[in-house]
């Protein structure tokens, strides 16, 4: 090897292994993304919660509803007694899917075929696909349960008209458009990344070119500072939600249901979230690379357990307790449940709770380390 090429190999390896906190940080992002994707990348949905309207009430009826407890798609987790409650539940995201029973399905089903009405949440396509095609495929198995049955008992032909027919409904997005889903994932994931990144550079790049100290010894106070700092990031974050949802609105074709104000106004509560979190990051890099890198690792957990990509119900507990961490799934839930639903605010209010208090804890304990550290 060129005796000149040693060396300068060497010097540089010596400067990776110096800096050992954006070190750690390269050698630990790719096992986060390996463990997330293994885990998190699935469309196989499963325990996909229904809501259950008995209104027959019979020993038919049961056993039909033991079919969908025995098939791993569904979780009866409501059972109601009435379609207003359906509403409710579908409407919070409570339920995902909800089953129908009629008070004659019983006669109905001795006299040769019965149905029911089976409802879709279709604000989340995939998770909607497939409960679309397991109801169905569910509907089938227990028809041809019956049908055999029958036949063992009285000896006679084989109907070729199944006994019971399930007859579905998708509210809220009946094409299942997958756009319709994904651009308001849009929405938050550009305010997260964006408030986030722009804030933790903004301010490390001050420090990078020692024009900090010449802010920390002016008359300025630290918060006005604070929030001289973060208050473009703001107007850009607030530009961007409305350029982002009149382009998916115009060209995509997304309903906005839901009342606007309401929808900037906790778009803005979000957005709080993400400049808390570029700012605490500005606090602990000392570079702009290392600013970058400490926004990633909060980024990609928040990418992919919060349901942008990959529905909550598809992975496991472990990670959907996790998720319970990530403001951006709070958000998620609260601006699709606005545009595709058209909610009110009590509808979602625990989301909303939950969303501003992470916003006013990060970005409070952010300007306390920042404050502390031009201190």
């Amino acid at each position: 090897m060129n005796s000149r090429l040693m060396p300068i190999t060497r010097k540089e390896f010596i400067q990776i292994f110096r800096d050992t906190r954006t070190l750690i940080m390269i050698l630990v992002i790719p096992i986060m993304q390996l463990f997330l994707l293994g885990y998190s990348a699935t469309n196989d949905v499963r325990n996909i919660p229904l809501a259950v309207l008995d209104r027959s009430r019979s020993p038919e009826s049961r056993s039909l509803l033991d079919s969908y407890r025995a098939a791993d798609y569904f979780r009866i987790a409501y059972s109601v007694d009435s379609e207003a409650e359906i509403e409710d539940l579908i409407s919070k995201g409570n339920a995902r899917a909800a089953v129908i029973i009629p008070p004659d399905y019983a006669r109905k089903l001795n006299e040769g075929g019965a149905q029911v009405a089976f409802i879709l949440d279709g604000s989340d396509p995939t998770s909607a696909s497939t409960a679309l095609s397991a109801a169905q495929l569910i509907s089938q198995a227990h028809s041809t349960e019956l049908l055999t049955e029958r036949f063992s008992r009285t000896g006679s032909n084989l109907r070729v008209k199944p006994p019971v027919e399930v007859r579905t409904t998708v509210w809220y997005n009946p094409d299942l458009i997958s756009a319709h889903f994904m651009i308001p994932g849009v929405i938050g994931m550009i305010l997260y990344a964006i408030a986030a990144i722009l804030t933790a550079s903004s301010v490390v790049r001050e420090r990078e070119r020692g024009t900090i100290e010449q802010l920390i010894v002016t008359p300025i106070r630290p918060w006005e500072l604070i929030v001289g700092k973060l208050m473009p990031y703001v107007i850009l974050g607030f530009f961007n939600t409305i350029e982002v949802l009149a382009v998916g609105h115009w060209w995509f074709g997304m309903p906005i249901r839901g009342d606007l104000g309401l929808i900037i106004i906790l778009s803005i509560v979000f957005l709080i979230t993400g400049l808390g979190i570029g700012l605490f990051a500005s606090t602990i890099a000392n570079t702009q690379q290392e600013a970058m890198l400490t926004v990633w690792m909060t980024l990609l957990p928040s990418i992919f357990l919060s349901g942008f990509f990959f529905p909550l119900e598809a992975m496991p507990a472990f990670l959907r307790a996790l998720s319970y961490l990530m403001p951006l799934r709070y958000y998620l839930v609260i601006i699709r449940s606005l545009l595709l639903k058209g909610v009110s605010l009590d509808m979602i209010q625990t989301d909303v709770i939950a969303m501003t208090l992470f916003a006013v804890g990060i970005m409070t304990a952010a300007a306390l380390r920042f404050r502390k550290r031009l201190d």
